[in-house]
């Protein structure tokens, strides 16, 4: 996927990365290879999983081949701080961001105390709150996985970003293929998804890149998903007024503004959701991302409370050389998750894919590698 990142945690994990699509752009994510049941498992180049009880994450999802970035250069890199220390005044009633306490890399830290690595890693890294992702299709398992996650977070008084990952025919028969049976499947397992999410605050990502990647179906596939789509995001607030769901706006290496806007118009963004996420897997600059970001929804329209987060997770440095898109060389850690952005219509800064997780390359697909996590938290 040209888009999609990597999760910290998953329910369900997945890793993989795809190819670049051909046309106005490339494609933005990283999609992740499913990989059996959620809670736990890694999906390739996708989301790392840990949802439902204390129990191993799983690999989270790599940045797109297509997503040849452009070259650019974000502000503050390896983790440095929010533009500002003012809140961005529209994720209202949302607290300090939740980190899932299982994750590879936290594996990794419990494992290699003695490992010189250790120290740097854990600091910039494992104590940082990033995504939960949810790539199985699991009936009759998913709502208690996600109420694992809420419960915790809620008791710890913070909020968690959860990261539904099971659209049918996800990542067009890519690396991260899978999802659900068919839409009819896929509404009733987000309506298992949605009832676990309780009263408190929670973000959820809906679906990295099935706005974004939807080219390859027919435009009767096409206007079917989207309205499945819509119907999640309608889902997910009558089980939870709460909840902020972000609708999938790509990133700015890939489709124009206006047709990204286009799409995500037909999907329900607008009306059904809270706004757009954008650079999911990806290492796009902050800079680049909000403007491009504020783009999208100018184009978009919808009322004014609509805003944008931006997977931060490891765009410290830009993007690479286009082209360069499977743990390329040269990476730092962006600013680290915070809804105190500074910035007009940026909601927040996020970790949807887990640093240091591989795309394929410098490690198996949605793996922990050491060395590369150890390379973006001192680039």
């Amino acid at each position: 996927m040209a888009a999609l990142a990597s999760a910290v945690v998953m329910a369900g994990a997945a890793t993989g990365v795809m190819a670049a699509a051909a046309g106005d752009g490339e494609r933005t994510t990283a999609r992740p290879d499913p990989t059996a049941s959620p809670v736990l498992e890694a999906l390739p180049a996708v989301p790392t999983s840990s949802v439902s009880a204390p129990a191993s994450a799983s690999p989270s999802p790599s940045p797109s081949a297509s997503a040849s970035p452009r070259p650019a250069r974000t502000g503050p890199a390896s983790g440095a701080p929010a533009a500002s220390a003012k809140p961005s005044g529209r994720a209202g009633g949302i607290t300090a961001l939740y980190r899932h306490p299982q994750s590879q890399v936290l594996d990794w830290v419990a494992a290699h105390r003695s490992d010189p690595r250790r120290p740097l890693i854990e600091s910039r890294i494992a104590a940082q709150p990033a995504a939960v992702w949810f790539p199985a299709y699991n009936p009759g398992a998913v709502t208690g996985q996600v109420r694992g996650v809420t419960a915790a977070a809620a008791a710890a008084g913070r909020t968690p970003v959860l990261v539904p990952y099971a659209i049918p025919d996800r990542d067009c028969g890519g690396a991260s293929e899978g999802g659900a049976p068919g839409l009819e499947a896929y509404d009733a397992w987000m309506e298992d998804f949605a009832a676990g999410l309780g009263s408190g605050p929670v973000i959820v990502i809906l679906e990295p890149d099935a706005i974004a990647l939807s080219d390859c179906l027919s435009a009767g596939q096409r206007a079917d998903r989207f309205a499945s789509l819509a119907r999640a995001g309608r889902t997910l607030h009558a089980a939870n007024p709460r909840a902020r769901v972000y609708f999938d706006g790509g990133h700015s290496g890939w489709h124009s503004a206006a047709k990204q806007a286009a799409a995500l118009r037909e999907a329900g963004a607008a009306t059904s959701g809270d706004g757009i996420f954008t650079n999911v897997s990806n290492f796009h600059s902050t800079a680049d991302e909000a403007a491009y970001a504020r783009r999208v929804l100018a184009a978009l329209g919808g009322p004014s409370r609509l805003g944008a987060v931006i997977d931060t997770s490891r765009n410290g440095n830009g993007a690479p050389k286009e082209g360069e898109w499977c743990d390329p060389s040269g990476r730092a850690l962006g600013r680290t998750p915070t809804t105190r952005t500074g910035e007009a219509r940026i909601d927040a800064y996020l970790w949807v894919k887990l640093p240091g997780e591989s795309d394929g390359c410098k490690g198996s697909a949605g793996s922990f590698t050491p060395d590369y996590a150890y390379e973006l938290a001192t680039g």
